[in-house]
């Protein structure tokens, strides 16, 4: 099974997939993709723009490969924010849509403690495009913070 899970930046999808997620399933992150390309000491939500043109590649090839073996394990993908065309490929592969979303003002605080403020602009702008589909999000807190 495909599991696409959505949300803003901080919401939780890491958390979300954690919780379900086994060690012989294939679990496609950018935010750990980046971070096992990152050299000693960079920060955990590391934005240089080199290193994310290879991690972003390297999130591209492991999709390709994983959605080949969804009927074998189960394949859980982060998409903060994907596209018709995206979703459209996702429906194909009769993927299961999950948005999780803790409400604005906890990812707001949640990115002003722990994230860069430039994911504040991308928060804003996920809110702006799901102002309407409200009803399928997770509204509850995916942990402690």
């Amino acid at each position: 099974m495909l599991y696409v899970v959505t949300g803003p930046p901080a919401s939780g999808k890491s958390s979300w997939i954690q919780a379900r997620a086994t060690a012989r399933d294939i679990v496609i992150d950018l935010d750990l993709i980046t971070r096992a390309l990152s050299g000693p000491g960079a920060p955990q939500w590391n934005q240089d723009p080199n290193l994310l043109r290879v991690a972003h590649k390297a999130r591209y090839a492991a999709m390709y490969e994983a959605f080949e073996l969804r009927d074998k394990v189960d394949v859980y993908l982060i998409h903060t924010m994907p596209s018709g065309k995206a979703m459209a490929k996702y429906k194909r592969l009769d993927a299961r849509i999950v948005a999780v979303d803790p409400g604005r003002d906890i990812v707001m605080q949640r990115i002003e403690a722990m994230r860069d403020l430039e994911m504040k602009r991308v928060a804003t702008r996920w809110y702006r495009q799901h102002r309407a589909s409200r009803s399928d999000a997770m509204p509850q807190s995916s942990r402690a913070w």
